[in-house]
């Protein structure tokens, strides 16, 4: 799998950061969540899989530079919960 980077809010290089694969997948760097009770919020969690933690606003100007139609269509919002099935 190779990556290129797309974009972070940090200084430096240091996380969070986001990439594309030539999978057509995202992979996200940052750091890993530790705090327990955010973990017990998590559902279904396979063996292998963390999760990181990554500011909306990362997310959302990444959204703005390569989807075609912006993060408006990409992340619909439900009662203020982003959904990623709309």
């Amino acid at each position: 799998m190779r990556m290129r980077f797309l974009g972070s809010t940090s200084e430096a290089g240091a996380c969070p950061t986001l990439y594309e694969t030539d999978r057509g997948t995202i992979v996200v760097q940052g750091l890993q969540v530790t705090d327990a009770e955010a973990l017990a919020d998590l559902r279904d969690v396979l063996d292998g899989e963390t999760a990181v933690e990554v500011p909306r606003e990362l997310i959302t100007e990444i959204a703005r530079r390569v989807l075609p139609d912006g993060p408006a269509t990409a992340f619909p919002t439900s009662g203020g919960t982003l959904s990623a099935t709309g």
